[in-house]
């Protein structure tokens, strides 16, 4: 018997019309199977198998060089990648069968975005998949600060027990503003919920706000901020945002937290406030010295003054671009990833 016959007396459906089922899911599993996709950077395993079971073509490639994927990208379709390198106009030119480009993470700014878009390339990012991570990240920064957890651990474990040196600080009754109100903010601002704290934000984009945070002007939450969370891409108008000026247009001393990129801030400039007290602390997840990749910081080997500051300050939190880095979100991206992939061909 043949298998539409089946399937139609199975469900009552006329031989026909089953037959043209068939034939459409015929047709997109050969159009998925003559997708080659191109890995550059690891990731959870199942954005591999996922798309392999949907039919795309899976290749890797995590040694070689920029120049050397250039050689050989115009043999794929779809490029799979985190932060290994930038994808600028030289490197789209070379790709001239590419029909998509997904980076495991939150941004694109290592995307020549406007280019690849004029040439029809779809664009895929997973803010959706670390927001939750970000946030957790975010708030265990504050507390930590507020509560000099990290410096009371180091010096009880080099034999010290100073007590009053490490008051802290209650969250219950603060301020806290966040600039930046997308996926990160928005996640951020819902763990606050808990505490007995005002949540302000703003963001260039109008009337989002929700039930967790109030939309303010930039100038209200210089006003009113204790604590000021970072959550925004970085782009040539947020680059450098977070400089002299900008600190000083705060009414009030407060604490920092960035979990965004490291060159929205001026290091130099919020050293200087934090040695004049107009900022008490600062959470740091990403630092402007980050190269491109993310995984390392600069190559040279004389450390910058501020940073040396940074390295050596009591009242300041370092972690190492950690803070979307959980094993939750690493599998939770890739499931984003894949889920925006088949979407695009099942248009």
């Amino acid at each position: 018997m043949r298998i539409y016959t089946f399937i139609s007396d199975f469900f009552g459906l006329k031989e026909k019309a089953v037959f043209f089922l068939l034939l459409c899911f015929s047709n997109l599993s050969y159009n998925f199977m003559s997708i080659k996709v191109l890995h550059i950077d690891s990731n959870h395993p199942i954005l591999w198998q996922q798309l392999e079971d949907a039919g795309f073509e899976n290749h890797a490639d995590f040694k070689s060089s920029k120049e050397e994927i250039e050689a050989k990208i115009q043999d794929y379709n779809g490029i799979v990648i985190r932060s290994r390198f930038k994808i600028d106009k030289t490197f789209l030119d070379k790709a001239t069968n590419l029909q998509f480009i997904a980076r495991v993470g939150a941004g694109l700014e290592s995307i020549d975005c406007d280019y690849a878009e004029s040439k029809g390339i779809h664009l895929i990012a997973a803010p959706e998949g670390n927001r939750n991570a970000v946030a957790e990240h975010s708030l265990g920064v504050i507390l930590s600060l507020f509560n000099n957890l990290n410096q009371a651990n180091a010096e009880i474990k080099s034999g010290q027990w100073n007590r009053e040196s490490n008051r802290g600080h209650e969250l219950d009754g603060k301020t806290v503003g966040i600039i930046g109100y997308g996926n990160m903010g928005k996640a951020f601002a819902k763990k606050l919920r808990g505490f007995d704290v005002e949540v302000i934000f703003y963001d260039i984009l109008e009337n989002i706000a929700d039930e967790n945070a109030r939309q303010v002007s930039l100038q209200e939450l210089q006003q009113k901020a204790n604590v000021l969370s970072l959550h925004l891409p970085w782009t040539p108008e947020t680059d450098k945002m977070v400089n002299a000026n900008f600190i000083n247009a705060f009414a009030k001393p407060f604490w920092i937290i960035n979990t965004s990129r490291g060159k929205n801030i001026v290091t130099a400039d919020l050293v200087a406030a934090m040695k004049s007290k107009k900022i008490l602390g600062a959470g740091l997840d990403v630092l402007e010295y980050e190269k491109l990749s993310f995984e390392t910081l600069f190559q040279d080997k004389n450390t910058p003054e501020a940073f040396q500051y940074l390295l050596e300050a009591k009242n300041v939190l370092l972690t190492p671009h950690i803070a979307g880095w959980t094993f939750e979100s690493h599998e939770r991206l890739a499931q984003v990833i894949v889920d925006k992939i088949k979407a695009v061909y099942s248009k």
